[in-house]
């Protein structure tokens, strides 16, 4: 029994290890690189035509027009457009690479509250699916657990490292609870005469459990330390952002109860039916992380493209808005693309740029450093041939994580080149 499980780890062993080109992470920037002659999408809706961007020890020192430099190592991007690092707001990059396969899986965690699970330890920077998505311009993601009420923390990690230690951007930026669904019927309750009865409770033991661990945190001391509640004590000084994912209306009107009741930065994740209550969510200060535009509705009486419109409404409202890709089959890397879509629904391109960008690097609590191509913040850069919110004209040519400029290979271009030359498609 032995020798054929010894086999069968073998087998899996070379599969995986002949699935992904060996590509390391890119060296600390030692020279200053000016990029010269391009487009500049600055990211905060300003763009600066035959653009020129320096950038040394990983931070911008210079973004202006093209002018004469010496003794500097300057790369002519005449024709192409030049965009800040996008970032993916909601993903388990890392902790989740093939779903059928359980030993690939490390999101979830027994138990109902988590909140003291650290989604950062588990991240797997050897992930296959990290070098697909870099290619389309995502150099940070935010990294979730699932599982459970409350999950646990996720971190903000740039997408070029040897270990997880290297990739932390921001360490347990926030703690994520996962909302009971308020709907009549859900996959969660359907053997429960009373569907909602159930959620409200589970509700009501989240709410006992934040009520506790405010009176542990106004505590001047502790006979003991409770994990539990330590782990949260961020939200209540606001250091931490209380993430709350959820999509009905009712169920984000309780996410704002729970904001006002303990103080809580709040952001919904999800937020399909945001839309319906933009003036409200703008009055009580609550950011939206939007699922995928690309997507059906999710009530039956709503407009077959209302996920199309619905960052047009939050954008017309004011609220502080940004887009994700969580489809199953593209796993993050058409986050442009879906963005690129509420374009023809009534964003202008720099709103849908900047609700990737700066707007998402707002909602993260990373925007003093990353979000904008702006002087003193990190080199977080993406070069493109075409438009990158175009499917059809996209093409990253370079990136920059903290001006170290990165491979941009995966398996999928691998595949590409080989079955290009074999049948001498041009």
């Amino acid at each position: 029994m032995k020798k054929y499980f010894t086999l069968l780890i073998l087998f899996f062993s070379g599969v995986f290890s002949f699935a992904q080109p060996v590509i390391s992470p890119a060296p600390p920037q030692t020279q200053t690189i000016a990029l010269i002659h391009a487009t500049i999408h600055i990211g905060n809706g300003n763009i600066l035509e035959d653009g020129m961007i320096v950038f040394s020890n990983g931070k911008i020192i210079d973004v202006r027009t093209t002018a004469p430099i010496a003794d500097i190592q300057t790369i002519d991007c005449s024709g192409k457009q030049i965009y800040p690092g996008l970032i993916a707001a909601s993903t388990d990059l890392g902790l989740n690479e093939i779903s059928a396969v359980k030993s690939t899986l490390d999101e979830y965690e027994l138990g109902n509250l988590n909140p003291n699970v650290r989604a950062l330890v588990a991240y797997n920077t050897d992930s296959k699916i990290i070098n697909t998505v870099r290619s389309n311009g995502i150099l940070l993601a935010n990294i979730i657990p699932d599982g459970g009420i409350i999950s646990g923390s996720s971190s903000i990690m740039q997408l070029d490292a040897w270990n997880w230690e290297d990739a932390v951007y921001k360490a347990d930026q926030g703690i994520h609870f996962n909302m009971p669904s308020l709907a009549r019927f859900s996959f969660r309750n359907r053997n429960n005469d009373d569907p909602l009865s159930n959620a409200q409770k589970e509700i009501d033991e989240v709410r006992t459990f934040f009520r506790e661990a405010k009176a542990y945190y106004n505590e001047p001391s502790h006979i003991s330390t409770n994990l539990k509640f330590e782990s949260v004590r961020g939200l209540f000084d606001q250091s931490k952002t209380f993430y709350v994912h959820c999509n009905l209306v009712n169920e984000m009107m309780i996410a704002t109860e729970f904001a006002h009741e303990f103080g809580f930065k709040t952001v919904i994740m999800g937020g399909a039916d945001s839309w319906r209550i933009a003036d409200y969510l703008k009055q009580n200060n609550i950011a939206v992380v939007l699922a995928e535009t690309h997507s059906l509705p999710i009530l039956s009486d709503d407009d077959i493209d209302q996920p199309y419109k619905t960052p047009y409404l939050l954008q017309k409202a004011g609220v502080l808005y940004t887009i994700t890709d969580n489809d199953g089959n593209s796993r993050y890397r058409n986050l442009a693309f879906n963005a690129g879509t509420a374009v023809a629904y009534g964003l202008t391109k720099e709103q849908a740029l900047q609700a990737i960008t700066l707007n998402a690097a707002k909602i993260l609590g990373i925007d003093d450093r990353t979000g904008t191509l702006e002087k003193g913040k990190d080199a977080n850069i993406v070069v493109c041939d075409g438009d990158i919110l175009d499917m059809k004209s996209s093409n990253v040519s370079m990136a920059f994580i903290q001006g170290r400029k990165i491979d941009l290979d995966n398996k999928q271009k691998e595949l590409y080149d080989k079955y290009e030359k074999k049948y001498g498609i041009h």
